[in-house]
């Protein structure tokens, strides 16, 4: 166990410092939540989308749960990248478990959506959102982020190593981006959805629901975990329950991705 922890996070560590030698990758992810906040959520909060609830405190969490998605959605591209360039070999000619590989790249892809949680509660510090500032809650925000990043970021790999060229990738990543965040309820309730939208959002990754209806994708649970959190919104999961599938069905998607590995070369 001592030796698959320390080299998941040699490959972590390795990651990390792809960030450390561009920085400005970072401020550069941060424009899009900020204008999400600064612009879209300034103006909707006008129209009292969400009765009985400040529409920036209903807001802030979907756009955090956007930004590790449109971080990590897209992290798969690096692994092809990487086979262009020789790396995956090097990789895959280690004793490294492939899961430790797959696992320290999905670590390296929550810790860069690190610096996008704190430009946003940042942000909702200055537009006086009401985030729950409990040591506690940061911690848990934290770590639904990983988890989210970890799911993300590992389904992203396991397409990149079944569609295997750049091209592929990116379409699919755009067709799966979009909708999935305009059919959650991360920007707007479900309630003000169309029949038609209201289906779609029932299979999202980034919906929680909160009438009882039960779902197959566990991707559901991000959005509710950070919702309840950061501004202490009801909901109907548990943040047991949320958890327990986010941490469940990350390591079967790392195992699934550890198996996949490989093909990304063949």
């Amino acid at each position: 166990m001592n030796t698959f922890i320390r080299k998941t996070w040699v490959i972590t560590d390795f990651e990390i410092r792809k960030i450390l030698h561009d920085p400005t990758e970072v401020l550069m992810r941060a424009v899009q939540p900020a204008l999400w906040l600064l612009i879209f959520g300034q103006v909707m909060a006008r129209t009292r989308m969400v009765p009985g609830e400040n529409y920036l405190d209903f807001m802030s969490p979907g756009i955090l749960a956007q930004s590790v998605l449109f971080v990590s959605i897209f992290y798969g591209i690096a692994i092809i990248w990487e086979r262009d360039l020789g790396l995956t070999h090097k990789f895959l000619a280690t004793p490294t478990p492939r899961t430790a590989l797959v696992l320290g790249k999905a670590l390296s892809a929550g810790i860069r959506c690190i610096p996008l949680m704190i430009i946003i509660y940042i942000l909702a510090a200055l537009l006086k959102v009401h985030i729950i500032w409990n040591p506690v809650n940061l911690i848990g925000v934290l770590l639904f982020l990983i988890l989210g990043a970890i799911l993300f970021s590992t389904f992203s790999l396991i397409i990149a190593c079944l569609v295997k060229t750049r091209e592929r990738f990116m379409g699919i990543g755009q067709i799966l981006t979009m909708p999935l965040f305009f059919a959650s309820n991360a920007i707007y309730p479900i309630a003000l959805m169309p029949n038609w939208l209201k289906v779609i959002s029932h299979v999202n990754p980034l919906t929680y629901m909160i009438d009882g209806i039960s779902h197959v994708n566990p991707l559901t649970y991000m959005i509710d975990g950070m919702r309840v959190l950061m501004i202490g919104s009801p909901t109907g999961f548990s943040l047991f329950t949320d958890f327990t599938v986010l941490i469940i069905s990350s390591a079967v998607f790392v195992i699934i991705g550890g198996g996949l590995y490989k093909r990304v070369i063949i």
